[in-house]
């Protein structure tokens, strides 16, 4: 029962994106709306982790399987793809390794925030 509720909290966020996403005229997916009313909610505290942190640790392991269709579903579009396959490895490897460092520097400046206030 303790899934259903955290499930439904997260379902929730989802479904209020998905009304901002309707209502604003932003080129902002609904999905990013979503989570960021989640983020806010647990930031000012209105939703605590423990509320959300089970169900949200388990999307997130099978996050993988998500993808699967995505990916079966390019395969008819390959003939396409295949001309553009270097451009496309190309972005996707510069992406990976900028999204590493971004992560690696936010998370060197969260860390070294924490020690200065100890």
């Amino acid at each position: 029962m303790k899934y259903i509720g955290q499930l439904t909290i997260i379902l929730g966020a989802t479904f209020l994106g998905e009304l901002l996403y309707a209502l604003l005229p932003l080129p902002v997916p609904a999905g990013i709306y979503g989570l960021l009313l989640l983020v806010l909610a647990l930031a000012f505290r209105l939703i605590r982790l423990e509320q959300v942190e089970e169900t949200g640790d388990f999307l997130v392991q099978i996050m993988p399987v998500t993808f699967i269709p995505a990916a079966a579903g390019l395969i008819p579009a390959w003939p396409l793809l295949r001309e553009f396959l270097l451009p496309i490895v190309t972005v996707i490897l510069v992406t990976t390794l900028l999204t590493f460092g971004v992560t690696g520097k936010v998370t060197e400046y969260i860390l070294n925030r924490e020690e200065k206030k100890k």
